[in-house]
Protein backbone atom coordinates (compact mmCIF):
# COMPACT_ATOMS: atom_id res chain seq x y z
CA UNK A 1 0.00 0.00 0.00
CA UNK A 2 1.70 3.30 -1.04
CA UNK A 3 1.95 5.95 1.84
CA UNK A 4 3.83 8.15 -0.31
CA UNK A 5 2.76 12.48 -0.29
CA UNK A 6 -0.63 11.65 -2.33
CA UNK A 7 -2.01 8.84 -0.05
CA UNK A 8 -5.43 9.73 1.94
CA UNK A 9 -7.12 9.25 4.54
CA UNK A 10 -10.68 10.29 6.22
CA UNK A 11 -13.88 9.83 7.17
CA UNK A 12 -17.39 9.95 5.08
CA UNK A 13 -20.50 9.91 6.74
CA UNK A 14 -23.81 8.52 5.18
CA UNK A 15 -26.35 10.75 6.49
CA UNK A 16 -30.28 10.29 5.81
CA UNK A 17 -33.64 9.57 7.17
CA UNK A 18 -34.33 5.95 8.23
CA UNK A 19 -34.12 3.09 5.85
CA UNK A 20 -32.74 4.61 2.69
CA UNK A 21 -30.09 1.89 2.40
CA UNK A 22 -26.97 3.83 4.42
CA UNK A 23 -25.90 0.46 6.34
CA UNK A 24 -26.53 -1.42 2.90
CA UNK A 25 -24.45 1.23 0.97
CA UNK A 26 -21.54 0.77 3.53
CA UNK A 27 -21.25 -2.69 3.97
CA UNK A 28 -20.94 -3.15 -0.16
CA UNK A 29 -18.18 -0.48 -0.37
CA UNK A 30 -16.10 -2.38 2.95
CA UNK A 31 -16.87 -5.34 0.69
CA UNK A 32 -17.75 -7.39 4.10
CA UNK A 33 -20.95 -6.91 6.89
CA UNK A 34 -19.85 -4.54 9.40
CA UNK A 35 -23.61 -2.92 9.65
CA UNK A 36 -27.02 -5.01 10.48
CA UNK A 37 -29.72 -4.45 7.58
CA UNK A 38 -33.36 -4.40 8.14
CA UNK A 39 -36.36 -3.45 6.13
CA UNK A 40 -37.54 -2.14 9.20
CA UNK A 41 -37.19 1.63 9.53
CA UNK A 42 -34.21 2.47 12.55
CA UNK A 43 -32.24 -0.57 12.69
CA UNK A 44 -29.18 1.52 12.70
CA UNK A 45 -28.82 2.73 16.31
CA UNK A 46 -25.02 3.23 16.65
CA UNK A 47 -22.19 4.78 14.69
CA UNK A 48 -20.50 2.14 13.12
CA UNK A 49 -17.59 2.24 11.25
CA UNK A 50 -16.50 0.34 8.05
CA UNK A 51 -13.29 1.18 6.47
CA UNK A 52 -12.16 0.92 2.85
CA UNK A 53 -8.69 0.41 1.99
CA UNK A 54 -7.34 1.66 -1.29
CA UNK A 55 -3.67 1.73 -2.77
CA UNK A 56 -3.71 5.30 -2.82
CA UNK A 57 -6.70 5.96 0.33
CA UNK A 58 -8.25 4.49 3.66
CA UNK A 59 -11.71 5.80 3.49
CA UNK A 60 -13.05 5.65 6.97
CA UNK A 61 -17.15 5.42 5.98
CA UNK A 62 -19.29 6.47 9.52
CA UNK A 63 -22.82 4.69 9.27
CA UNK A 64 -25.37 6.76 10.74
CA UNK A 65 -28.82 6.10 12.35
CA UNK A 66 -31.44 7.75 10.50
CA UNK A 67 -32.47 11.10 11.21
CA UNK A 68 -36.21 11.47 11.95
CA UNK A 69 -38.79 13.05 14.26
CA UNK A 70 -37.73 11.78 17.48
CA UNK A 71 -40.75 9.92 19.70
CA UNK A 72 -38.59 8.61 22.80
CA UNK A 73 -35.28 10.12 24.93
CA UNK A 74 -33.49 7.43 22.69
CA UNK A 75 -34.63 8.99 19.58
CA UNK A 76 -33.46 12.20 20.72
CA UNK A 77 -30.37 10.88 21.54
CA UNK A 78 -30.38 9.04 18.48
CA UNK A 79 -30.99 12.33 16.20
CA UNK A 80 -28.23 14.22 18.46
CA UNK A 81 -25.54 11.56 17.77
CA UNK A 82 -25.81 11.58 14.01
CA UNK A 83 -26.24 15.91 14.48
CA UNK A 84 -23.08 15.48 16.11
CA UNK A 85 -21.27 13.46 13.56
CA UNK A 86 -22.02 16.14 10.84
CA UNK A 87 -19.25 18.07 12.16
CA UNK A 88 -16.78 15.58 12.72
CA UNK A 89 -16.03 14.38 9.06
CA UNK A 90 -14.05 15.24 6.20
CA UNK A 91 -17.27 14.53 3.54
CA UNK A 92 -21.11 13.89 3.57
CA UNK A 93 -23.23 11.21 1.74
CA UNK A 94 -26.65 12.20 1.81
CA UNK A 95 -28.63 9.35 0.70
CA UNK A 96 -32.29 9.70 -1.02
CA UNK A 97 -33.42 6.32 -2.52
CA UNK A 98 -34.38 6.57 -6.05
CA UNK A 99 -37.71 4.77 -5.79
CA UNK A 100 -39.58 6.74 -3.55
CA UNK A 101 -40.48 10.62 -3.80
CA UNK A 102 -38.27 13.58 -2.39
CA UNK A 103 -40.32 14.22 1.10
CA UNK A 104 -40.22 16.26 4.08
CA UNK A 105 -37.82 14.45 6.05
CA UNK A 106 -35.16 14.87 2.54
CA UNK A 107 -35.91 18.28 3.07
CA UNK A 108 -35.27 18.79 6.54
CA UNK A 109 -32.00 16.99 6.35
CA UNK A 110 -30.81 18.67 3.25
CA UNK A 111 -31.52 21.97 5.14
CA UNK A 112 -29.09 20.18 8.36
CA UNK A 113 -26.47 19.48 5.58
CA UNK A 114 -26.50 23.04 4.26
CA UNK A 115 -25.98 24.37 7.66
CA UNK A 116 -22.74 22.56 7.65
CA UNK A 117 -20.55 25.25 5.38
CA UNK A 118 -17.02 24.14 5.66
CA UNK A 119 -17.73 19.87 4.72
CA UNK A 120 -18.83 19.19 1.36
CA UNK A 121 -21.83 16.74 0.12
CA UNK A 122 -22.27 14.02 -1.97
CA UNK A 123 -25.60 13.40 -2.91
CA UNK A 124 -26.08 9.47 -3.16
CA UNK A 125 -29.26 8.28 -4.93
CA UNK A 126 -29.65 4.90 -2.97
CA UNK A 127 -31.67 1.80 -4.62
CA UNK A 128 -31.52 2.64 -8.06
CA UNK A 129 -31.80 -1.41 -8.94
CA UNK A 130 -35.53 -0.61 -7.61
CA UNK A 131 -36.19 2.17 -9.90
CA UNK A 132 -36.77 2.42 -13.56
CA UNK A 133 -34.18 5.07 -15.66
CA UNK A 134 -36.91 7.41 -15.74
CA UNK A 135 -37.53 7.11 -12.21
CA UNK A 136 -33.52 7.65 -11.48
CA UNK A 137 -33.27 10.39 -13.64
CA UNK A 138 -36.58 12.32 -12.06
CA UNK A 139 -35.24 12.04 -8.74
CA UNK A 140 -31.14 12.88 -9.71
CA UNK A 141 -33.38 16.43 -10.92
CA UNK A 142 -35.14 16.34 -7.64
CA UNK A 143 -32.54 15.94 -5.33
CA UNK A 144 -30.08 18.44 -7.19
CA UNK A 145 -32.78 21.05 -6.67
CA UNK A 146 -32.76 19.87 -2.83
CA UNK A 147 -29.54 22.10 -2.21
CA UNK A 148 -26.37 23.24 -3.89
CA UNK A 149 -24.34 19.41 -3.54
CA UNK A 150 -20.41 19.02 -4.82
CA UNK A 151 -21.37 16.01 -6.42
CA UNK A 152 -24.61 13.71 -7.48
CA UNK A 153 -24.16 9.94 -7.89
CA UNK A 154 -26.77 7.38 -8.72
CA UNK A 155 -25.50 4.10 -7.67
CA UNK A 156 -27.03 0.01 -5.98
CA UNK A 157 -25.34 -1.31 -3.65
CA UNK A 158 -27.28 -4.98 -4.22
CA UNK A 159 -26.65 -4.74 -7.96
CA UNK A 160 -23.04 -3.37 -7.56
CA UNK A 161 -23.19 -0.08 -9.98
CA UNK A 162 -21.31 2.83 -9.21
CA UNK A 163 -20.08 2.11 -6.27
CA UNK A 164 -16.15 2.62 -7.54
CA UNK A 165 -17.34 6.04 -8.84
CA UNK A 166 -18.94 6.74 -5.30
CA UNK A 167 -16.14 5.98 -3.50
CA UNK A 168 -14.04 8.05 -6.02
CA UNK A 169 -15.88 11.04 -5.10
CA UNK A 170 -15.47 10.14 -1.50
CA UNK A 171 -11.54 9.72 -1.50
CA UNK A 172 -11.14 12.90 -3.78
CA UNK A 173 -12.35 15.25 -0.51
CA UNK A 174 -10.03 13.75 1.97
CA UNK A 175 -6.98 15.26 3.08
CA UNK A 176 -3.89 14.04 2.15
CA UNK A 177 -2.55 11.26 5.22
CA UNK A 178 -1.19 8.27 6.28
CA UNK A 179 -3.71 5.34 6.80
CA UNK A 180 -5.61 5.81 10.19
CA UNK A 181 -6.09 2.35 10.64
CA UNK A 182 -3.13 -0.60 10.23
CA UNK A 183 -3.76 -4.15 9.51
CA UNK A 184 -6.42 -4.21 7.30
CA UNK A 185 -8.77 -4.19 9.73
CA UNK A 186 -12.59 -3.51 8.38
CA UNK A 187 -14.56 -2.03 11.43
CA UNK A 188 -13.31 -0.70 15.12
CA UNK A 189 -16.18 -1.94 16.11
CA UNK A 190 -15.93 -3.95 19.43
CA UNK A 191 -16.52 -7.72 19.02
CA UNK A 192 -19.13 -7.66 21.54
CA UNK A 193 -20.78 -4.91 19.87
CA UNK A 194 -20.94 -6.91 16.22
CA UNK A 195 -22.56 -9.95 18.08
CA UNK A 196 -25.47 -7.53 20.07
CA UNK A 197 -26.60 -6.20 16.69
CA UNK A 198 -26.15 -9.49 14.76
CA UNK A 199 -28.58 -10.87 17.38
CA UNK A 200 -30.89 -7.99 17.17
CA UNK A 201 -30.79 -8.35 13.16
CA UNK A 202 -32.38 -11.93 13.93
CA UNK A 203 -34.81 -10.55 15.97
CA UNK A 204 -35.91 -8.01 13.58
CA UNK A 205 -36.30 -11.13 11.25
CA UNK A 206 -39.02 -12.60 12.90
CA UNK A 207 -41.31 -9.67 14.85
CA UNK A 208 -44.20 -7.81 13.90
CA UNK A 209 -44.03 -4.47 12.65
CA UNK A 210 -44.34 -2.51 16.37
CA UNK A 211 -41.80 -4.55 17.88
CA UNK A 212 -38.18 -3.58 16.27
CA UNK A 213 -37.78 0.25 18.27
CA UNK A 214 -38.59 -1.99 21.61
CA UNK A 215 -35.66 -4.56 21.23
CA UNK A 216 -32.34 -3.63 22.47
CA UNK A 217 -29.29 -6.06 22.82
CA UNK A 218 -26.91 -6.65 25.03
CA UNK A 219 -24.14 -9.86 25.33
CA UNK A 220 -23.76 -10.37 28.93
CA UNK A 221 -20.53 -12.53 28.42
CA UNK A 222 -18.44 -13.71 25.63
CA UNK A 223 -15.34 -15.95 25.55
CA UNK A 224 -13.99 -19.41 25.13
CA UNK A 225 -15.37 -22.40 26.73
CA UNK A 226 -12.59 -23.68 29.30
CA UNK A 227 -10.90 -26.81 27.55
CA UNK A 228 -12.45 -25.87 24.03
CA UNK A 229 -10.57 -23.36 22.11
CA UNK A 230 -12.87 -24.64 18.95
CA UNK A 231 -16.04 -23.62 21.31
CA UNK A 232 -17.06 -19.73 21.64
CA UNK A 233 -20.09 -19.42 24.76
CA UNK A 234 -22.06 -16.41 24.10
CA UNK A 235 -24.35 -15.04 27.01
CA UNK A 236 -26.86 -12.59 25.80
CA UNK A 237 -29.70 -10.78 26.75
CA UNK A 238 -32.47 -9.22 24.79
CA UNK A 239 -34.84 -6.09 26.61
CA UNK A 240 -38.50 -5.42 25.24
CA UNK A 241 -40.74 -2.85 26.90
CA UNK A 242 -43.40 -4.92 28.08
CA UNK A 243 -44.83 -8.54 29.00
CA UNK A 244 -46.92 -8.99 25.34
CA UNK A 245 -43.81 -8.19 23.69
CA UNK A 246 -41.41 -11.16 25.31
CA UNK A 247 -44.48 -13.40 24.58
CA UNK A 248 -44.35 -12.50 20.96
CA UNK A 249 -40.32 -12.80 21.00
CA UNK A 250 -40.14 -15.83 22.79
CA UNK A 251 -43.15 -17.39 20.60
CA UNK A 252 -45.44 -20.48 20.73
CA UNK A 253 -43.23 -22.94 23.19
CA UNK A 254 -40.21 -21.17 22.64
CA UNK A 255 -40.27 -21.47 18.57
CA UNK A 256 -39.68 -17.74 17.63
CA UNK A 257 -36.92 -17.70 19.96
CA UNK A 258 -35.48 -20.87 18.99
CA UNK A 259 -35.51 -19.57 15.19
CA UNK A 260 -33.92 -16.09 16.47
CA UNK A 261 -31.06 -17.82 18.37
CA UNK A 262 -29.95 -20.41 15.24
CA UNK A 263 -30.32 -17.66 12.65
CA UNK A 264 -28.09 -15.56 15.12
CA UNK A 265 -25.88 -18.41 15.99
CA UNK A 266 -24.66 -18.74 12.07
CA UNK A 267 -24.19 -15.49 11.54
CA UNK A 268 -22.21 -14.74 14.82
CA UNK A 269 -19.99 -18.20 13.50
CA UNK A 270 -19.61 -16.23 10.32
CA UNK A 271 -18.23 -13.15 11.57
CA UNK A 272 -15.86 -14.68 14.08
CA UNK A 273 -14.63 -17.74 12.26
CA UNK A 274 -15.77 -20.28 15.49
CA UNK A 275 -18.43 -22.34 16.59
CA UNK A 276 -20.71 -20.76 18.95
CA UNK A 277 -22.69 -21.45 21.72
CA UNK A 278 -25.66 -19.12 21.77
CA UNK A 279 -27.30 -18.89 25.55
CA UNK A 280 -30.06 -15.83 24.11
CA UNK A 281 -32.55 -15.18 27.24
CA UNK A 282 -35.74 -12.60 27.16
CA UNK A 283 -36.31 -10.04 29.81
CA UNK A 284 -38.92 -6.84 30.32
CA UNK A 285 -37.24 -3.52 31.28
CA UNK A 286 -40.25 -1.40 31.10
CA UNK A 287 -40.12 1.49 29.08
CA UNK A 288 -36.41 1.59 28.78
CA UNK A 289 -36.63 3.98 25.64
CA UNK A 290 -37.92 6.98 28.12
CA UNK A 291 -35.85 6.03 30.81
CA UNK A 292 -32.05 7.50 31.44
CA UNK A 293 -30.99 5.48 33.43
CA UNK A 294 -32.05 2.35 31.79
CA UNK A 295 -30.74 3.82 28.83
CA UNK A 296 -27.31 4.30 30.08
CA UNK A 297 -27.12 0.36 30.79
CA UNK A 298 -28.24 -0.59 27.49
CA UNK A 299 -25.53 1.40 26.14
CA UNK A 300 -26.75 3.88 24.85
CA UNK A 301 -25.29 7.40 26.78
CA UNK A 302 -25.87 10.80 26.83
Amino acid sequence: MSEGPEFRAGFAAFVGRPNVGKSTLMNALVGTKVAITSSKPQTTRRVIRGIVHRPDAQLVIVDTPGLHRPRTLLGERLDSLVLATLTEVDVLGFCVPANEPIGKGDRFIAEKLAAVKKTPVVAVVTKCDLASREQIAKQLLAVSELAEFADIVPVSAVGDEQLDVLADLLTARLPESPPLYVGGVLTDEPEQVLVAELIREAVLEGVRDELPHSIAVVVDEMGPREGREDLLDVYAHMFVERDSQKAIVIGPKGSRLKDVGSRARHQIEALLGSRVFLDLRVSVAKEWQRDPKQLRRLGFYD
